[in-house]
């Protein structure tokens, strides 16, 4: 099945790429969202070294009905929001191609890895242009659809873990330091790490049990 990296625009006048330019060095990371017909929630994780003006000011925007602060340390907070605009996921929902999270957005533009049929991956196309979000398709390849335990990135997660000793005993490298090689948050590494061991360890399980008695 195709697997097509997207490069997206967000348009100007739209509050979440009015913010990410306004502040150019922040991520906002989203790791999980929902849009109904009318509105979206979503689940974030930002880092800016202005980290208190910027979620002042999203607090601002008319579009932005509830902001709720989850967690925060140093430059990095968890908030959930709620927005009469997200705009991305509209663009996305009537396509029939399920948006994987989490995703980034930086300086007004965001990363999508999307997995669906060549005919979905036309129709998200279209619904793209229609909601006037311009976008780059950074590249199309064919994925193994059965046989691979683990998506890309939790093998890259995975790999990186081994070769900086996470694994080792006694371990070497912490989960905040192997966080910090890879650049994403320290509560992001945990969770895809976890659901990457758990279905290592189910397959393995699966294995021995279907193994015949010696």
């Amino acid at each position: 099945m195709p697997q097509a990296k997207l490069t997206l625009s967000i348009p100007e006048k739209t509050w979440i790429g009015d913010l990410s330019r306004s502040y150019s060095e922040a991520r906002v990371r989203i790791v999980a969202a929902l849009a109904g017909e009318m509105s979206g929630v979503g689940l974030a994780e930002i880092s800016s070294p202005n980290l208190p003006d910027l979620i002042g000011e999203m607090t601002a925007y008319d579009e932005v009905t509830d902001v709720d602060l989850l967690q925060e340390y140093e430059n990095e907070a968890l908030i959930q929001f709620e927005t009469t605009m997200p705009l991305l996921l509209f663009a996305v929902q009537d396509s029939g191609v399920p948006l994987e999270m989490p995703f980034d957005i930086v300086d007004g533009e965001a990363e999508w890895t999307l997995t669906a049929p060549q005919d979905r991956l036309s129709q998200l196309g279209e619904q793209l242009d229609a909601f006037g979000v311009s976008y780059t398709v950074d590249y199309v390849q064919q994925t193994i659809e059965s046989g691979q335990l683990l998506t890309d990135h939790q093998l890259e997660l995975v790999r990186t873990a081994v070769e900086v000793g996470y694994y080792d005993t006694p371990r070497t490298s912490s989960l905040t330091e192997l966080a910090e090689t890879l650049d994403i948050a320290k509560s992001t590494c945990s969770e895809t790490l976890h659901r990457a061991e758990e279905k290592i360890v189910k397959q393995y399980l699966d294995e021995v049990s279907s193994m015949p008695e010696q």
